[in-house]
């Protein structure tokens, strides 16, 4: 049974790990997003000196005896680039191998359509406690989990202003459809849940990964995953603060293997062969030439999919929701 945080009282109000309480009168775990911000911070910090000592510790143990040669270049020891990742039984490919080569082009401005849930339009999922996970299947308060094909995506995400390195300590906030096509906080009967939304930190790898399910096609859009991608994670609260709004397009070959389980996707084959990434009205432009994402493995492991994300700050960001099913 987990154990509830517990708080102790300070002259200024009740606190948890020093830090007070942004809402007195609620538990730890009701802080909401800033408060659970402030407290990552502070154990990454701690975990990333933790590590650092006993990494320095070792490396000095190991240690050959002093000669004329040149030095050896010293390991630096970082905390992980997915603090608060949830468990899972679907493997998650390590940072070196889940990083994309560097596309040709910044990624395009998208619509974040009608269902954002980034507080730009009423819901507001990012203003909520553990909202930084990297498993979306379930809903955030442990309400319902959504069920289809397992799917990892990985997005690796370049600073095309700082000669594209990676965007470390960038948020990435993914969102998508289930496999009927509906989606948590604004589709009728799932209004109060909050499956297949998560945000995760940039590492220096430039990578986020997130666990999920492969998201089903419905009637007009081609399959796709939502994402934005803001400054740094205390910018997540304002959804203005996206530094880029885009989408990741579905490969046809992978769509149709996944979608011949009907039992899972009843409807999505017959939806997709009403759509093409040409006719699409958001990847229509070039065909998704940019955000057609590669993928491997398959139904019964579940799949990969990987996109490289090249963001420029240089440039002033376009998107913006828009009305109808985007």
């Amino acid at each position: 049974m987990s154990r509830i945080p517990e708080t102790h009282m300070t002259p200024d109000g009740p606190a948890y790990e020093g830090r007070l309480l942004d809402r007195a009168d609620e538990p730890v775990v009701d802080q909401g997003a800033p408060f659970d911000i402030r407290t990552l911070v502070s154990r990454r910090g701690i975990l990333g000196l933790v590590v650092l000592g006993a990494g320095t510790a070792t490396l000095a143990a190991c240690a050959p005896a002093a000669s004329s040669a040149a030095p050896a270049k010293t390991a630096t020891a970082t905390a992980s680039a997915s603090p608060t990742a949830a468990s899972s039984s679907t493997p998650t490919a390590s940072a070196s191998s889940a990083a994309a080569a560097l596309p040709a082009g910044e990624i395009p401005d998208e619509t974040a359509g009608p269902y954002p849930g980034d507080g730009s339009n009423g819901a507001d999922v990012l203003e909520q406690s553990g909202i930084i996970r990297s498993d979306l299947r379930s809903s955030l308060d442990g309400g319902a989990t959504a069920a289809g094909t397992p799917m990892t995506l990985n997005l690796t995400v370049f600073d095309t202003a700082n000669g594209d390195a990676p965007m470390t300590g960038a948020a990435v906030y993914v969102w998508h459809c289930d496999t009927e096509g509906n989606y948590s906080m604004y589709s009728s009967g799932i209004e109060n849940e909050t499956y297949l939304r998560g945000v995760q930190i940039v590492g220096d790898d430039g990578v986020v990964s997130f666990t999920s399910i492969f998201p089903g096609c419905y009637d007009g859009r081609w399959p796709h995953v939502h994402f934005e991608v803001y400054p740094s994670a205390d910018a997540i609260t304002d959804a203005s603060r996206a530094i880029a709004t885009s989408q990741v397009a579905l490969p046809k070959g992978t769509c149709d293997t996944v979608y011949s389980d009907t039992s899972l996707y009843p409807s999505s084959a017959s939806h997709l062969t009403r759509v093409s990434l040409d006719s699409d009205n958001v990847f229509g432009d070039d065909g998704g030439e940019l955000q057609l994402a590669t993928t491997s493995g398959d139904n019964a492991s579940g799949w990969t999919v990987s996109l490289g994300v090249r963001v420029d700050t240089s440039t002033a960001p376009t998107a913006g929701a828009a009305p109808g099913r985007r």
